[in-house]
Formats: structure tokens, sequence, C-alpha cells
């Protein structure tokens, strides 16, 4: 039998789950996905994600592939999946890759948008799903500060420790900040990004407005790769993936 290599795209509300990664002793989305997978085609499966989202964060995009024998048709897989999934996963397209495509090494870049609902009260439809912060943020402040960590920089100095990489160098492509109401949209694109990373860059972007530290101060605490001169690395609901890029067309 033919050996499939196989791309889905899905999204996911993260709130339930301790991330994307197989863990021993917690409810993850790889796990999940697994084995509704592996139901569906009737072999074991191991899923590649995109990026290692941690518990609590979202994915209105999402990628991953695994391998398989099955001859399950692509356009009826994603229904016979997500019959087998809880309500917070969602499978939404399959599409043969060719088979050297890796979720996370073909990735060219990622999008994340951070939510904050910034209001002195708050909303019921955001727990979870944005960060409520109730004292009133500048949003051209944040926008400013923002601006600073665009380019080729080393990153330590906004990432937690956690897994060990071979560089802590990454190229910001984008990092917008735009208010809609009460709502302010953090949206930051990157070649990659570290544990923590865009958590830690909005922290320190909402210091900035608090008056904590000055737009024009971030280079410095790149330069000084010291994590405590950065802000704090915000709460994960208001986290989602929302971009990812490829040279074969899996989204």
């Amino acid at each position: 039998m033919e050996e499939r290599n196989i791309a889905l795209k899905l999204m996911y509300a993260g709130t339930a789950y301790h991330g994307w990664q197989v863990q021993k002793n917690a409810v993850t989305v790889a796990e999940t996905l697994d084995k509704a997978l592996s139901s569906v085609v009737g072999h074991p499966v191991r899923c590649v994600g995109a990026g290692r989202t941690d518990a609590g964060v979202h994915a209105r995009v999402y990628v991953a592939n695994f391998r398989t024998t099955s001859s399950i048709p692509l356009d009826r897989l994603p229904l016979a999946v997500n019959t087998r999934l809880p309500d917070d996963i969602v499978v939404v397209k399959a599409t043969r890759v060719s088979d050297g495509f890796n979720a996370i090494g073909s990735c060219r870049k990622k999008e994340y948008t951070y939510l904050i609902y910034n209001s002195r009260l708050g909303d019921a439809f955001y727990v979870n799903r944005a960060w409520f912060y109730p004292r009133r943020l500048d949003e051209a402040v944040m926008a400013r500060a923002a601006e600073q960590f665009v380019g080729t920089h080393d990153f330590r100095a906004v990432r937690s420790v956690g897994t060990e990489t071979r560089t802590t160098v990454r190229t910001v492509h984008y990092f917008r900040v735009e208010r809609e109401g009460d709502l302010i949209k953090c949206r930051v694109c990157a070649d990659g990004f570290l544990y923590n990373m865009v958590r830690a860059m909005v922290g320190t972007i909402v210091y900035a407005a608090e008056g904590k530290l000055a737009p024009e101060d971030i280079p410095a605490i790149l330069d000084s790769g010291d994590r405590t001169l950065a802000g704090p690395t915000v709460p994960p609901g208001g986290l989602y993936m929302t971009g990812l890029w490829y040279d074969e067309p899996v989204l």
C-alpha cells in the first residue's frame, strides 16, 4: 500500500489543553488529534505540528502533517476526523504534500496575534480569549515600542528559559498594534519564535504604555540579553497563532 504524507489545516481553542505537544500526564492538542486520526485511518498516527503552542494558547490557523497507508479520500478526511474530535478542535482541510514536507521544518514564517481587552469592565465572552486589562492603554505608544522589535536581533531578553535552541537570533518581519473599540490587537510575524517570546514582547510594549520604560529603551534591552529588563510574560489566553507560510499550498 502506498504511504501518503498528508498536511492538515486546523484550528483550536486551547483553553482545555496543555499546549500542542504530547505530554505524559496532561491532555494536549496533539494527543487528542493523534487518537482521532488513528481511529479514522486504522493505524497509530503521530502528527508533526507547526509549533509548540503553550497551555491555554489558541490557533486560528495551524498545520500538522502525518503519514498514512490508508486510502481515505482527502475530501472526506476532515469530516471523518472531526466526528471523533471535541468541538474545540476542528480540521478544516487535508492536502497531500511532498514526501519531504514537515509542518515545522518547512514553515517559512509564522504570525501570532495577541488580544488585550482594554476596558474598565470585563467582557464575559473574552474570558480565556483576551487579556483583560482595565487601565487605559495608549496604543500609539505600544505601536512605537513594537516597531523597535522589527528586524534581526538576539531575542534572549524576551524569552523564558525552556527548550534549548541552537541560536536566539530571529528576524521579526512586522509587529503591528491596532485598536478596535476596546480590543487591542498585537500582530507579530517572524521566521521563528523563542519560548514565550511573543508574550514577553507584548508585556514589554505594555510596560512602555505604562511609562515603565521608553520605546527607545528596547534596542538596549535586546542588546543586554537580560530578561529582567523587559516586561512581564502576559497570560496565555490572549495569544493566537494566526498565520503560517509554506512553499506548498496547504492553507
